[in-house]
Parts: C-alpha cells; sequence; structure tokens
C-alpha cells in the first residue's frame, strides 16, 4: 500500500445543516484528506427524506469552508440542469475556491425524484445520450473560448464561458459503473471515473473494461483517475445507523470489522486500480468512523 493514493470524504448533504457540514468539511481538512465531494439530489438519496440541500449551493459552500483540499462533485445529474447553467456555475466555483474544483455528471437513477418535480425520466439509454452531449458542453464552455454544439438535446451558438474558470483543464468525470455505455463515455471524455459500494473485485472488473475502452480509443487509461465511494462501519448496527434501508445494496462496498481489517481492505482497492478512495458519510454521521479511517490513512 501506499500513500500516492488520494484519499477523500463523500458528505451527503441530506438530513443535515450547512452549519453541521461546514464543521465536518473542517475537521476532514484538518485530516489526512485531500478531497471533500457532495452529491446532487432533490431528497435523501435513498428517498426516505425530502430534506435535502440543493448541490450547486452546497458545492459553493464546500469552496468557500476549505481552503486545501479539492472540492468535487459525484455527480451532478445530467437531466436536473441545462449545461450551460451548470459550466457557469463550476466555473464561479472554480474562482471562489482558488482553482480547486472538480465536476462529476451522471445520468440519474432517482425516479422518484424525477417524477416528484415533473421530470423525464426517460428510458435508460436516453438518460445516457443526455449525459453524454451534456459533458461535451459542459467541457467544451470549460475549455473554449467560444463555443458551438448541435445535438439531439442540447444546442449552443458561439456561446461562451466568461469567465473562465482559473484551471484551464477543470477536472471532468463520469459516475457510474455501466460498461456497455458509462465506461465507454468516460474513456472518450473524462479526466476521472467514480463508482460507488462496490467490492474491490468488481472494481478490478470495472476498471478493466474501462481500460478496454480506452484502448479501442487509442487513449492511455493512466490519463483517467479512477475512484471509489466506500462506506465504514465497524460493525453491523453502525452499517443499519448509516445505511438504513439501503444497507444491503451498499454492504459490497463497506470497509467492516477492526482497523486492522479496515486498512487490509483499502488495501485490497488499491491492489484493484483505485487511484482515489472516499470514505461515504451521510447524516447522522460518525465522527469516531472518520476518526478510525483518519488513523488508518496515517499510519500508511
Amino acid at each position: 500500500m501506499t500513500r500516492s493514493t488520494v484519499f477523500g470524504v463523500h458528505t451527503g448533504p441530506s438530513n443535515t445543516t450547512v452549519a453541521e457540514l461546514t464543521s465536518l468539511w473542517r475537521r476532514i481538512e484538518d485530516g489526512p484528506f485531500d478531497w471533500i465531494s457532495i452529491w446532487d439530489h432533490f431528497s435523501a438519496a435513498d428517498g426516505t427524506s425530502t430534506n435535502n440541500l440543493e448541490a450547486v449551493a452546497i458545492h459553493t459552500a464546500l469552496a468557500m469552508s476549505t481552503k486545501r483540499v479539492r472540492v468535487g462533485s459525484l455527480v451532478y445529474c445530467a437531466a436536473y440542469r441545462h449545461p450551460g447553467v451548470l459550466a457557469k456555475a463550476i466555473a464561479t466555483i472554480d474562482h471562489l475556491s482558488g482553482g480547486r474544483c472538480d465536476v462529476g455528471l451522471g445520468a440519474g437513477w432517482a425516479e422518484f425524484e424525477f417524477d416528484a418535480y415533473g421530470l423525464e425520466f426517460r428510458p435508460v439509454g436516453q438518460r445516457l445520450d443526455v449525459m453524454e452531449e451534456s459533458i461535451r458542453c459542459v467541457k467544451g464552455l470549460l475549455r473554449s473560448e467560444r463555443f458551438d454544439f448541435e445535438g439531439r438535446y442540447f444546442t449552443f451558438t458561439d456561446a461562451a464561458c466568461d469567465p473562465a474558470p482559473l484551471q484551464p483543464r477543470l477536472p471532468i468525470w463520469v459516475g457510474g459503473g455501466g460498461e456497455k455505455r458509462t465506461l465507454r463515455i468516460c474513456a472518450e471524455l473524462a479526466d476521472g471515473w467514480n463508482v460507488p459500494f462496490i467490492s474491490a473485485g468488481q472494481f478490478a472488473t470495472k476498471r478493466s473494461v474501462l481500460a478496454s475502452h480506452c484502448g479501442d480509443l487509442g487513449r492511455d487509461p493512466a490519463e483517467i483517475r479512477c475512484s471509489v465511494n466506500l462506506g465504514c462501519a465497524p460493525d453491523e448496527s453502525s452499517l443499519q445507523r448509516q445505511f438504513g434501508v439501503t444497507s444491503e445494496f451498499v454492504r459490497p462496498g463497506v470497509l467492516m470489522g477492526t482497523p486492522t481489517q479496515i486498512v487490509d481492505s483499502i488495501g485490497r482497492y488499491i491492489e484493484a486500480g483505485a487511484d482515489q478512495i472516499n470514505l461515504a458519510m451521510r447524516a447522522p454521521f460518525e465522527y469516531e468512523v472518520l476518526d478510525a479511517i483518519s488513523d488508518a490513512i496515517s499510519a500508511l
């Protein structure tokens, strides 16, 4: 195991407050972590609560509440915002953070949110089409002085994202594990790939598929940072407190057991090719879990 691996924390803005999140972010930044990210939902990710802070606003708060860590989004739903609106927001967040912003995009999966807010929940293939066009547009706007695009869902004519982000190549991530389309889109367009709650073996398999897509496209797979979001629950009661009705779904990607066992599990993901490992935290935040992971990382 090597400390060249980046460690981060993915903080869910559901069932919490801005004050609590701000305190958590500062505690994370004081530890051995180099990344903090947020998610994009209208409600809690498991659908059990409508208490959720809006993603662009809370991404902005994250940028302004920290000084050192990268500030990311894993991931914005491509169907929730026009890519021109999102690109402008991300460029602004990059200025507010002093050039520490990353942006991730995904196709969206929470049908209950689409239904509640009157958004069309298209078949998965069309949602992936929207995601692909959105990534092309966000990337083009963030990296070009002027941008033209004519697609099925979005059109731009001599559009500008001015002021441009501080980073000339602000990192763009793709979220998801779909091996046929999602990883192909990632291989072509993204700087990073993120997938949540899968086993080390599953991660290794999907990373191999991503590398294969890169080979087909003539791209070096080392150009894409591969990351995984993992829960951490020392015991079964902790797992149930943190993840509730989704406990069985996330179980393959939850670090469990003693600190030694957790460190061994982290090592398996690094051996599987994880360039970055993010601890997925959601309220009620278990600070002892964060401290345990901090100690484990510090001991590497």
